[in-house]
């Protein structure tokens, strides 16, 4: 085993806060460090970049301790509620322990904390109070801006969290804290506040973030943004297969991503399966090598998502296989339970209950529309390309000629409805649904919805408070699901396209138009 200073400087990690005092630590003992994680939606693959990490820390020696953060989980805009907590702590520290024993890291040498072990002891909490004395509004708010999830009108507890996350540093009796660089302002917080109540300040390392299959953050709570550790094999594939994988393009590629932060550091290579006419398997040993051939369209997006689909069900089998027995698959339900859905009506009953219509059952995306022609055999009609970041863009039929000049829509980023069934439009199959805002009055004006720019073809929109949810597979023309959900559709007096005044969101901020205050939205 290496000495852990040599060791320690070989983890790769994007960016370290206070290094000058890591290595004097590292001159005198070994590093005591922890990582947290809390306790709210289901863990997903990007959980394998701090997990390969850890196992790093372990190599050069360091005590490590892991935190399984519940009642973070809760002051996070309760998104874990109070009666699930302890149902998700138990799956976080099953789910957890079975990713690091499928990568080899040996749990008999690490240290597992609940946050409620101490964080409601008196000793803390009159630390919180303290704390909560000398820190601005300002402050708390801007240290969990990337981390406490960010709504309309915060919760108090969301502004506790950063200084609750603080303090454990202290409690936990550690050197140094490590996670992903979106905690770099709560980390930043802590060196700035521990001070003031005479405990030490620490050292801080971060990994990167993941994007995710969208091309943005890979997160729990963005369905299609993430592979779950138990999704089926099937799942898996159908996930990678919609990613956001455009032909030389490697800027907010999800699947190279992966590759890069996920596979690479776990396996040291990474092996493009291909046909033999289409020159075999390649084996590549550094990534910036893999990253160069996509670039130059050497390897296709098709051979790379395969290629990612075999190397992770290699690292999901043995935690599908743990999960497997009755005691955990009944934790699983319990700790996520799935939405009820209400029963199809049976025939002659009236009363039966109806099923939920919610945004969250409308697969709506970010677009990007490739070119843009005339429809053959209707005047009012386009038909569009449009890459919503799957293998191949969707055909979208729409009715835009007389609102909207071709060259105002060609390379345009603009907001689709994915999950309608296909219908024919005098001839040409549409795939999808352009949503546009219109006017009230006469004469009608028509603009296509703008997402945030900066958006990526593919990245999930959704509705202010129902981030969460599996689409519907195929919206059932029968059941009208968006057309109820249609009629409440509306442009607020600030151009923001809203449900029932709740906005219509991307990871980058929310879905607006141009000018057409008030109006309508189909």
């Amino acid at each position: 085993v290496p000495s852990p200073a040599s060791s320690v400087r070989f983890v790769p990690s994007q960016e370290v806060l206070g290094e000058d005092k890591l290595m004097a630590i590292l001159k005198e003992r070994e590093l005591k460090i922890y990582w947290g994680t809390a306790t709210t939606g289901k863990p997903h693959v990007a959980y394998f970049v701090p997990m390969s990490k850890i196992a790093d820390f372990l190599k050069a020696g360091c005590e490590v301790t892991i935190l399984f953060a519940d009642l973070h989980a809760y002051l996070d805009n309760m998104k874990a509620p109070w009666e699930l907590l302890e149902l998700r702590t138990r799956y976080y520290e099953h789910v957890i322990k079975a990713m690091l024993e499928s990568i080899g890291v040996p749990l008999e040498k690490l240290k597992f904390v609940r946050g409620t072990d101490y964080q409601l002891s008196k000793e803390y909490t009159l630390d919180v109070y303290r704390l909560s004395s000398v820190v601005t509004q300002h402050d708390a708010k801007k240290a969990g801006a990337e981390v406490v999830k960010q709504v309309e009108h915060p919760l108090l507890s969301g502004l506790l969290y950063p200084g609750l996350q603080a303090l454990d540093e202290e409690y936990l009796k550690v050197d140094a804290q490590f996670g992903g660089v979106d905690q770099r302002k709560i980390f930043t917080f802590a060196e700035k506040y521990l001070p003031s109540l005479g405990y030490a300040k620490r050292v801080h390392l971060m990994n990167p973030m993941v994007p995710g299959l969208t091309g943005s953050k890979m997160s729990s709570s963005e369905e299609d943004s993430k592979i779950d550790l138990l999704d089926r094999k099937e799942d898996v594939k159908k996930k990678l297969k919609k990613a956001f994988c455009e032909p030389g393009n490697v800027e907010n590629n999800g699947v190279l991503s992966f590759i890069k932060h996920v596979l690479f550091p776990l396996k040291s290579e990474f092996v493009v399966l291909r046909e033999e006419k289409w020159g075999g398997n390649k084996t590549y040993t550094a990534y910036e090598t893999l990253e160069k051939d996509f670039a130059e369209q050497v390897v296709h997006p098709g051979d790379l998502k395969n290629s990612v689909e075999v190397a992770l069900n290699k690292l999901l089998d043995p935690i599908r296989e743990k999960f497997n027995c009755p005691e955990l698959k009944k934790l699983s339900s319990a700790a996520y339970p799935t939405p009820s859905k209400a029963k199809p009506a049976e025939k002659g009953t009236k009363n039966s209950e109806p099923e939920d219509v919610v945004p969250s059952r409308l697969d709506i995306r970010v677009g990007k529309v490739i070119s843009v022609e005339k429809h053959p055999d209707a005047d009012s009609l386009y038909v569009e390309k449009i890459d919503v970041g799957e293998a191949e863009p969707r055909t979208v039929v729409s009715g835009l000629v007389h609102f909207v000049p071709k060259e105002q829509l060609q390379d345009r980023l603009v907001v689709l409805l994915c999950n309608l069934k296909p219908q024919k439009m005098r001839g040409v199959e549409s795939q999808g649904m352009v949503l546009c805002a219109s006017s009230v009055g006469e004469p009608r004006q028509v603009e296509p919805l703008d997402p945030p720019a900066g958006c990526c073809a593919g990245e999930r929109v959704y509705v202010e408070g129902y981030e969460g949810g599996e689409p519907d597979e195929e919206l059932k023309p029968k059941k009208k699901v968006f057309e109820k959900l249609q009629a409440d559709f509306r442009v607020s007096e600030d151009c923001v396209a809203q449900w029932k005044q709740r906005n219509f969101l991307t990871k980058l901020g929310t879905v607006s138009c141009k000018s057409l205050k008030g109006g309508s939205i189909s």
